[in-house]
């Protein structure tokens, strides 16, 4: 099962209290204050795993804690500190926190394998009454409590991290391009909305040069408001470096189509309108090869006078023209990454 967005709430470990302790030992008068501090509290760590690819394990496991530290003791010994809790979680993985208002304050990303973010610290130690010997008072009997840890509510969200997103109304064929291309085999069917969750798969253009590409859930008009999967997989378009438009050649208006689904992305979110894109007329097969020709002219025409996209018409069922798209995709990504 795919979930790709998950609350929990974590508590780091509190500190250790200080302690209030006297030397005593035979033939010693008045040894002095030897009280230690407490140890630090557990921090709750966020830690990238390249293993990982669903937030599912958050939907049964709400509550992480860290460890406390343990109180300081006699002859300055100081209390151990707590141990961490490292929590794994896929690259890709958005970090907020919560607040009682509902307000959500941006943590951090987890973008690369064992990268570490500490979400929530541990409380500090309270000092031992050995701190607070001064010329003034030789015996103090004063010390301080352990730090309470933080407590947060945080909200993850996954974004998939990939080269490419395919973008496209049901059916389009955004199904069938990626296991044409690649060793993913999502769901293929002739009705509506057959992806339910985005799919990765990896694209081998040759030996030596691959690039990963992700099938999202077909957009609908108001996708952006939540029309259809609406809003809840169009996240995954953010990290992609180049954006992948299928239409399918047998649209009554194929321009049409791609303006509205470049509306939704820029009403989702302003920023996709500047990453790069290709135009992909998908399923030419099923057009006369006698008529075939003409009407990828006329198509290609429409769109060279409407947009500045680059255009190519492929069958992915057939594999015409696939490896020339496959090729043109990589030197985009390539291209897309320098310029980052």
């Amino acid at each position: 099962m795919f979930i790709d967005y998950a609350k929990i709430k974590v508590e780091a470990g509190n500190g250790g209290s200080g302690c209030v302790s006297f030397r005593r030992e035979k033939f010693v008068s008045k040894g002095g204050p030897d009280g230690g501090d407490g140890g630090k509290g557990g921090d709750i760590i966020m830690i990238g795993d390249e293993n990982a690819n669903t937030l599912i394990q958050f939907r049964y496991n709400k509550l992480y804690k860290a460890e406390n530290g343990v109180n300081g003791s006699g002859k300055n010994k100081y209390g151990a500190s707590g141990k961490s809790n490292t929590i794994r979680v896929p690259l890709g993985t958005e970090i907020a926190i919560i607040d009682e208002n509902g307000v959500k304050q941006r943590v951090g990303d987890i973008l690369h394998h064992n990268e570490e973010l500490i979400v929530a610290k541990g409380g500090f130690g309270g000092k031992g009454n050995a701190h607070f010997v001064s010329s003034t008072n030789q015996a103090p009997r004063r010390a301080t409590e352990g730090r309470q840890g933080e407590e947060f509510v945080l909200e993850l969200t996954l974004k998939l991290m990939a080269d490419v997103g395919l973008v496209g109304f049901p059916n389009a064929g955004k199904s069938t391009l990626l296991s044409s291309i690649s060793a993913a085999r999502p769901k293929i069917a002739d009705y509506e909305f057959t992806t339910l969750e985005p799919m990765l798969g990896v694209v081998y253009v040759d030996e030596f040069r691959t690039f990963v590409m992700a099938d999202i859930p077909g957009l609908i008009e108001g996708a952006h408001g939540g029309k259809g999967k609406g809003i809840q997989f169009l996240r995954h378009i953010q990290r992609t470096k180049t954006l992948l438009f299928l239409i399918d050649i047998n649209s009554a208006d194929p321009v049409h189509d791609y303006f509205i689904l470049r509306k939704e992305l820029f009403l989702y979110d302003t920023k996709l309108d500047k990453k790069s894109s290709i135009v992909v007329l998908s399923k030419i097969d099923t057009l006369p090869e006698e008529e075939r020709e003409a009407k990828l002219t006329e198509v290609t025409a429409l769109f060279k006078e409407k947009t500045n996209e680059e255009i190519i018409g492929i069958s992915s069922v057939a594999n015409m023209n696939t490896n020339e798209l496959k090729n043109k995709l990589y030197e985009m990504i390539k291209n897309a990454t320098s310029e980052d």
